[in-house]
């Protein structure tokens, strides 16, 4: 299931259903004659008979996720459910079924999740906030990380920026308005001392789409673009960009980690499933572990998937370079969410600093992390 944008992710998250099971159990009635029952005995066993079919009956999830070498667990975990090798599958038990959406928007994930079309999502942590906001607290829950890193500010290698001032009057491209890389983007240009403005200012800020960032690019069209993996390396290696800034030389607060992808899950599968969230967390922490325990076969496995959502593979010099820039963790970074949340108020993105103290839920995380003698999350 593919859906064409971000918002439709989160209004996905908040549907939980629970399918027909797949099978009856026959009782044999040996010598018992049947017929001669009373009818309110066999309205009554009709009565437990359903109310037991419910009780066994199977749930399902329903996940999405964006075709990116950022959400690779989810595309991962994606690809081993085509295969009938579901890793979370084989993790959560038989009564439970997934189902996978594809999203290439974080404002169109949102929108999945409040229209109940999906449970959990994988996102990055803009569109999480902005729904959070959005939903009054209500709606969205972040659970745990799934990477961080992988953005960085490119401009041409021969081209007219050679320091900070040099960006005056120039076009600079990012993937989305209002995206993560969007708001990173402008809050750096600010506090550059330029003035950034939706219009223009100082210089445009040109939201514009993954696919089209690499040939406006070598057209000259953009001076400068503002993006994530693997579109970082896409330029560096077939458009002759070099790296300005790396993102994480911005955060020395938390060490250079700052979140690119969040799982995050509908408040209503947070409250009322949490034995079932609690599993999903576990077998999660563990796909982490192993994407980082054998990258080159998890490098495979993402190429495989992802080609089978977009129709094409990343080529290996591509993959191998993007990889390099990240760091798959179920750890959000909490605090560089905070400080994403504050950076979007400040360049009016959000009308008032958001009360960010319901958006996290961790328990269940550092639950599982104790669970596996793993450090738990702050």
């Amino acid at each position: 299931n593919i859906f064409p944008g971000g918002a439709t992710l989160c209004g996905a998250l908040a549907s939980f259903e629970r399918p027909r099971m797949s099978r009856l159990h026959r009782v044999s009635p040996h010598r018992c004659s049947w017929r001669a029952l009373p009818k309110w005995l066999w309205f009554l066993g009709l009565f437990g008979f359903l109310i037991w079919m419910a009780s066994t009956e199977a749930a399902v999830l329903k996940v999405g996720h964006f075709p990116n070498v950022t959400h690779a667990p989810g595309v991962i975990g994606h690809g081993l459910t085509r295969r009938n090798n579901g890793w979370f599958e084989s993790r959560l038990g038989p009564e439970v079924e997934v189902r996978w959406y594809v999203f290439d928007r974080g404002a169109t994930a949102m929108e999945a999740i409040f229209a109940g079309t999906i449970d959990l999502a994988y996102v990055g942590p803009n569109p999480a906030i902005n729904a959070h906001v959005r939903s009054r607290g209500d709606d969205i829950r972040i659970l745990a990380g799934v990477c961080s890193g992988g953005a960085a500010l490119v401009v041409h290698s021969d081209g007219p920026i050679r320091n900070d001032a040099d960006f005056r009057g120039k076009r600079v491209g990012t993937p989305q308005f209002g995206n993560t890389q969007d708001v990173a983007a402008r809050t750096w240009l600010r506090g550059k001392g330029f003035r950034v403005t939706i219009a223009g200012g100082d210089l445009s800020v040109v939201p514009t789409s993954s696919a089209d960032q690499l040939a406006l690019f070598k057209r000259g069209d953009l001076d400068a673009v503002w993006t994530v993996e693997p579109q970082v390396s896409r330029l560096v290696i077939d458009a002759d960009a070099r790296v300005y800034i790396e993102e994480r030389t911005l955060w020395p607060e938390t060490e250079g980690r700052y979140a690119a992808t969040l799982l995050i899950s509908s408040a209503r599968l947070a409250r009322e499933s949490p034995g079932l969230v609690e599993k999903w967390i576990r077998a999660h922490v563990e796909l982490v572990q192993w994407v980082n325990d054998q990258p080159e076969e998890a490098k495979q496995m993402f190429n495989k998937e992802f080609k089978n959502e977009t129709g094409r593979t990343l080529r290996t010099e591509i993959l191998d370079s993007a990889w390099k820039r990240l760091e798959f963790t179920y750890d959000p970074v909490r605090k560089s969410i905070e400080k994403v949340a504050v950076d979007a108020h400040r360049i009016g993105f959000l009308r008032q600093l958001p009360d960010l103290s319901r958006l996290f839920q961790l328990d269940p995380l550092n639950a599982v992390l104790r669970q596996m003698n793993l450090k738990e999350v702050p």
